[in-house]
């Protein structure tokens, strides 16, 4: 009997997915000898003509991670779905737009004009940018172009399940793969990751005043951590009361507040709104002024808030969005 063909691939990302699929350890020969991989471009030599030859619906499931931010990754996206009996969304920046989704605070060619033009290290006075085709002595070359905006994976394509995390959290990984094998599987749109605030399962839960009433936020490298104490109390901003658990509590383990990557709950629609209104709640003052003051230790309200998930808010980026950044933004 034939073993269920699995893909996994990656658009705009830092690489850290494929990492998480390194650190099954011993347990990736389990995956290895349940499946059969026909694209992993990160550790085996796949072409996309390869996927092209597959019938439609051929593989049993592909994992997909990155936001889509260029023409090849959405070509590519496309070509997934259609050879995909399932479609999972996996890691926070194809699940959402995660980093990579920040861009969306910037127009393309203010992008283009830092990246290639105005940043100090940058040494090019003829101009030089990327073209989508190009005549070289061999030949004609070309290159993706850069879309107008970064969007989550199901802004381009229908998405089955969801697996958030910068990067996925091993066991979360496990889960997801033997449902897809067993056949076990939620309603699709599901998130598989657990319906929980991380707060509410945190090891310093005990710890934790029924409502911290903060008099400052305090920055991580400006202040003496107390590895045993909730770190909100503290005056660190920790999101873990509005990010949804299952991460294993990587980053309050290691002394440090969470930053949102696990995502927030289904119930909630726009998670770094959800965030801001939460935290502001708790700052100790009716002051005007004095909130003010408080909020401006938050030296990156967007990149705090919308680290993670910028293109699937409401804000969607510069440009705005249509609904819940799926409109045509062309």
């Amino acid at each position: 009997m034939s073993k269920p063909k699995v893909g996994f691939y990656w658009c705009a990302s830092c690489g850290g997915c494929e990492e998480s699929v390194v650190d099954l350890a011993e347990a990736i020969l389990d995956v290895v000898g349940a499946v059969e991989f026909v694209i992993f471009p990160v550790a085996m030599d796949f072409k996309r003509s390869d996927v092209e030859a597959m019938a439609d619906g051929e593989m049993a499931a592909c994992l997909i991670n990155g936001a889509v931010r260029t023409s090849e990754q959405r070509e590519m996206a496309e070509l997934l779905r259609r050879k995909s009996q399932l479609v999972i969304a996996y890691g926070a920046c194809s699940y959402q737009g995660g980093i990579p989704g920040l861009a969306n605070l910037y127009d393309r060619e203010s992008i283009l004009q830092l990246v290639y033009h105005d940043t100090p290290s940058t040494t090019n006075a003829e101009g030089t940018r990327p073209q989508h085709s190009t005549k070289v002595p061999g030949g004609e070359v070309e290159l993706p172009t850069l879309d107008a905006e970064v969007k989550s994976l199901d802004q381009v394509v229908e998405v089955d399940y969801y697996i958030p995390g910068c990067a996925p959290p091993t066991q979360l990984l496990k889960d997801a793969l033997g449902a897809i094998l067993s056949g076990n599987l939620p309603p699709k749109g599901t998130v598989l990751a657990p319906e929980m605030a991380l707060c509410d399962e945190c090891p310093r839960i005990s710890t934790k005043p029924d409502k911290p009433m903060l008099d400052e936020f305090k920055r991580p490298h400006l202040t003496a951590i107390d590895p045993e104490k909730c770190l909100l109390a503290q005056g660190l901003l920790c999101l873990g009361a509005s990010t949804r658990s299952g991460c294993g509590w990587a980053c309050i383990n290691a002394n440090m507040p969470c930053t949102g990557c696990g995502s927030a709950m289904s119930r909630t629609h726009d998670s770094g709104g959800a965030a801001m209104s939460a935290l502001a709640s708790l700052i100790n003052s009716n002051d005007e002024g004095r909130i003010d003051e408080v909020l401006q230790a938050i030296p990156d309200p967007a990149g705090t808030f919308y680290r993670y998930a910028l293109p699937a808010s409401m804000l969607f980026g510069k440009q705005g969005a249509g609904s819940n950044g799926k409109g045509d933004h062309s």
